[in-house]
């Protein structure tokens, strides 16, 4: 008795858990559906090397903008087959996630 007592209250805590595991996951994936992501994530490594390089080549801001428009454009189609959004327009110049040198001070401590 006692032992069928303890299994069922295993198998109840296994189907529970379980169970909200699934639904987590179901949540998950819906946001997913709508969110918006960035160019970048769509982009598998060797396509970034190639944009980067492109934008280093230009000789002109106004290449590098043309670049950039027609890049986000190709994002934008991308992520409209993968179910996703990006922003209608590219980010400002130099509003990218590169490494800038952002708020912390580095090595020298925040000074």
């Amino acid at each position: 008795m006692f032992k069928k007592t303890i299994l069922s209250v295993l198998t109840s805590a296994l189907l529970v858990s379980s169970g909200v595991a699934l639904a987590a996951d179901v949540a998950v994936q819906d946001q997913t559906k709508t969110q918006q992501t960035t160019g970048r994530q769509l982009m598998t490594p060797e396509e970034q090397n190639g944009q980067r390089t492109k934008m280093r080549n230009a000789t002109s801001a106004e290449e590098r903008k043309e670049i950039r428009n027609e890049h986000h454009e190709k994002m934008k189609e991308k992520a409209r087959e993968k179910g996703a959004t990006i922003p209608d327009n590219p980010p400002a110049r130099g509003q990218g996630g590169g490494m800038g040198a952002g708020q912390g001070g580095g090595m020298r401590g925040g000074r």
